[in-house]
């Protein structure tokens, strides 16, 4: 959308001079503060925010609209946290859907995609005592020698608090031995929400804002990039969400580690908040919206489609978001448990492209970092039978 046509919106009746102001200085290409985001958040229309975020995302990437090709492990859902929100972990009394994989099983799991293009693995799971940092370490050493070129982004600041504090090295101390095994990058997970009005109220339990912030900082000073979330729509508000995000920018300003921002919508099913209703997709529209606004030094938005589904995520492309995450596979149980859109994720390359086209965007296969690899723009997906979704893997 041209500065035009956003000049028309705000020309508009009725529109605030505070959100006129405001839109100026995004228009500018300058940052805002969070009393700036406060009054687009409450007091610009819906219609206007996307105009913005999607001017923005356009500036900087056009049509462009980045996947991966990757692959989960989920090494177990037994947990020793008690995360309010949460609908995947499992304490360790006997469950039926409780599962604790061995190094065999994971390996296994890698082995499954010889000669399938996959660049990624996204480890990830609950927090458990046996599975500590020197288990890990071997693990991932055993996949960079089954598959040297796999990018492994591995285990959220949460699971490695816990694994630095039990094996009683520093944080430094404990990236350095994962980093030496093959860890390649860090996921985002883990951040909920920061401010002390509500962190300790829906996960008291686990790493701290200051413990998350320190690890994700630490990472990047070794050279580690990362990721990082927001889980919106339960009991925060827009405030909450601007302070989250403002510490994220704050980090990033000292860094420049954090490659992507993910907001993750809270799922009410089968977990300790039930009683919390889920927000709308116009509430969704404007999270997205307003994190690309504000976001002004974290490259990419990401929508991740197993999530938010499949629908919402490509109209999330007009909202801000220039990333779909990855073709995925359906062992990824965290949000489907929840409640998500998507109960079985898994899309072939082919899906992907086609879901990116079907709302005239450009699809581009990139690599963990956003190199890009390959443009689909105008190409067709070739040898489609061996790029197959994990759905048809035994």
């Amino acid at each position: 959308m041209s500065n035009d046509n956003i000049y028309t919106i705000l020309d508009s009746p009725g529109m605030s001079s505070g959100v006129k102001s405001v839109s100026e200085i995004i228009l500018d290409g300058k940052r805002i503060s969070i009393e700036e985001g406060l009054i687009m958040y409450e007091q610009a229309p819906l219609g206007l925010l996307g105009a913005l975020a999607n001017f923005i995302r356009e500036k900087r990437f056009g049509n462009k609209t980045f996947f991966n090709r990757n692959f989960h492990i989920e090494p177990t859902n037994k947990c020793v946290f008690d995360c309010k929100f949460c609908s995947y972990a499992r304490n360790f009394q006997p469950a039926e859907d409780a599962w604790e994989l061995s190094e065999e099983q994971m390996l296994h799991i890698v082995k499954k995609y010889d000669g399938i293009p996959v660049t990624e693995v996204h480890i990830v799971g609950g927090v458990h005592p046996k599975m500590n940092l020197y288990f890990f370490a071997e693990l991932i050493r055993k996949i960079k020698a089954m598959r040297p070129e796999l990018h492994v982004k591995a285990f959220t600041a949460v699971e490695l608090e816990y694994m630095f504090r039990k094996a009683k090295v520093s944080y430094e101390e404990g990236l350095k031995v994962l980093k030496e095994a093959g860890m390649d990058s860090m996921p985002g997970g883990g951040a909920e929400i920061f401010h002390e009005d509500i962190r300790p109220k829906i996960c008291a339990d686990k790493a701290s804002t200051e413990e998350w912030l320190a690890i994700h900082e630490t990472a990047h000073r070794l050279g580690m990039p990362s990721n990082c979330t927001m889980l919106y729509g339960h009991i925060e508000n827009y405030y909450h969400r601007l302070h989250h995000m403002n510490l994220l920018r704050e980090l990033q300003d000292n860094t420049g580690g954090f490659n992507c921002f993910i907001p993750l919508k809270f799922r009410n099913k089968d977990n300790e908040m039930s009683n919390v209703p889920e927000v709308s997709i116009t509430e969704d529209l404007r999270c997205y919206a307003m994190a690309r606004i504000f976001m002004d030094n974290i490259p990419h938005l990401k929508a991740y489609w197993p999530m938010i589904g499949r629908q919402n995520a490509q109209m999330l492309l007009a909202f801000g978001v220039d990333d779909l995450d990855g073709t995925i596979d359906d062992t990824t149980k965290i949000y489907s448990m929840a409640g998500a859109e998507e109960q079985n994720p898994a899309m072939s390359t082919q899906d992907i492209v086609e879901l990116i086209r079907q709302v005239n965007r450009q699809p581009v296969e990139r690599d963990t970092l956003y190199n890009e690899i390959r443009d689909y723009s105008d190409l067709v997906v070739e040898e489609e039978a061996k790029d197959i979704s994990a759905s048809s893997l035994n």
